[in-house]
Protein backbone atom coordinates (compact mmCIF):
# COMPACT_ATOMS: atom_id res chain seq x y z
CA UNK A 1 0.00 0.00 0.00
CA UNK A 2 3.22 2.26 0.60
CA UNK A 3 4.54 2.12 -2.99
CA UNK A 4 0.58 3.37 -4.08
CA UNK A 5 0.74 6.05 -2.15
CA UNK A 6 4.58 6.87 -3.36
CA UNK A 7 3.57 6.26 -6.92
CA UNK A 8 0.46 8.63 -6.85
CA UNK A 9 2.77 11.65 -4.82
CA UNK A 10 5.37 10.81 -7.42
CA UNK A 11 2.87 11.50 -9.82
CA UNK A 12 1.59 14.62 -8.22
CA UNK A 13 4.74 15.67 -7.73
CA UNK A 14 5.57 15.70 -11.89
CA UNK A 15 2.28 17.42 -12.39
CA UNK A 16 2.83 20.36 -9.87
CA UNK A 17 6.55 21.05 -11.23
CA UNK A 18 5.03 21.07 -14.80
CA UNK A 19 1.97 23.26 -13.65
CA UNK A 20 4.62 25.40 -11.67
CA UNK A 21 6.87 25.74 -14.56
CA UNK A 22 3.95 26.67 -17.07
CA UNK A 23 2.81 29.74 -15.10
CA UNK A 24 4.79 33.22 -16.01
CA UNK A 25 4.65 35.69 -13.14
CA UNK A 26 3.81 38.54 -15.63
CA UNK A 27 0.88 36.70 -17.26
CA UNK A 28 2.24 35.95 -20.42
CA UNK A 29 4.58 33.21 -21.45
CA UNK A 30 3.83 29.26 -21.46
CA UNK A 31 0.66 30.11 -20.58
CA UNK A 32 -0.42 31.75 -23.68
CA UNK A 33 1.07 29.25 -25.61
CA UNK A 34 -0.66 25.78 -24.08
CA UNK A 35 -3.47 25.33 -26.47
CA UNK A 36 -3.12 27.72 -28.54
CA UNK A 37 -6.80 28.86 -29.29
CA UNK A 38 -7.66 28.52 -25.41
CA UNK A 39 -6.54 32.27 -25.16
CA UNK A 40 -9.15 33.04 -27.21
CA UNK A 41 -11.91 31.51 -25.19
CA UNK A 42 -10.50 31.68 -21.86
CA UNK A 43 -8.94 34.49 -21.91
CA UNK A 44 -5.35 34.95 -20.39
CA UNK A 45 -6.57 36.16 -16.76
CA UNK A 46 -8.57 32.86 -16.59
CA UNK A 47 -5.42 31.21 -17.92
CA UNK A 48 -3.49 32.22 -14.62
CA UNK A 49 -5.90 32.06 -12.17
CA UNK A 50 -6.98 28.10 -13.31
CA UNK A 51 -3.22 27.41 -13.05
CA UNK A 52 -2.47 28.91 -9.63
CA UNK A 53 -5.62 26.90 -8.52
CA UNK A 54 -4.29 23.74 -10.40
CA UNK A 55 -0.66 24.27 -8.08
CA UNK A 56 -2.99 24.85 -4.45
CA UNK A 57 -4.56 21.54 -5.54
CA UNK A 58 -1.47 19.53 -6.68
CA UNK A 59 0.59 21.09 -3.46
CA UNK A 60 -2.56 19.74 -1.41
CA UNK A 61 -2.77 16.73 -2.91
CA UNK A 62 0.71 16.06 -1.78
CA UNK A 63 0.27 16.78 1.42
CA UNK A 64 -2.85 14.81 1.96
CA UNK A 65 -0.81 11.81 0.17
CA UNK A 66 2.12 12.25 2.91
CA UNK A 67 -0.02 12.61 5.95
CA UNK A 68 -2.71 9.63 4.99
CA UNK A 69 0.51 7.31 3.85
CA UNK A 70 1.84 7.61 7.27
CA UNK A 71 -0.99 5.55 8.58
CA UNK A 72 0.37 2.73 6.08
CA UNK A 73 3.68 2.51 7.57
CA UNK A 74 4.98 0.24 9.68
CA UNK A 75 5.26 1.19 13.50
CA UNK A 76 7.89 0.16 15.65
CA UNK A 77 6.51 -2.49 18.28
CA UNK A 78 6.04 -2.11 21.74
CA UNK A 79 8.31 -5.42 22.94
CA UNK A 80 11.77 -4.01 22.55
CA UNK A 81 12.54 -6.84 19.24
CA UNK A 82 13.29 -4.35 17.47
CA UNK A 83 16.82 -2.95 16.94
CA UNK A 84 16.70 1.14 16.46
CA UNK A 85 19.67 3.19 17.00
CA UNK A 86 18.13 4.99 20.15
CA UNK A 87 18.33 1.56 21.89
CA UNK A 88 21.80 0.62 20.88
CA UNK A 89 23.02 3.91 23.16
CA UNK A 90 24.38 3.21 26.23
CA UNK A 91 22.13 4.71 28.72
CA UNK A 92 24.00 3.38 31.74
CA UNK A 93 25.28 5.43 34.25
CA UNK A 94 28.77 5.78 34.38
CA UNK A 95 31.67 7.63 36.39
CA UNK A 96 32.55 11.01 34.12
CA UNK A 97 35.61 10.72 32.14
CA UNK A 98 38.91 13.09 34.08
CA UNK A 99 39.14 16.59 32.03
CA UNK A 100 42.85 15.97 30.30
CA UNK A 101 45.58 18.08 32.23
CA UNK A 102 48.08 20.19 29.71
Amino acid sequence: MVYVFLLLIIIACVALGFVVLVQNPKGGGLAGNVGGISNNVMGVKQTTDVLEKGTWLFAGIIAALALTSTLFLKGSSSNGSDNSLIQKVNTTNSAPAAPLKK
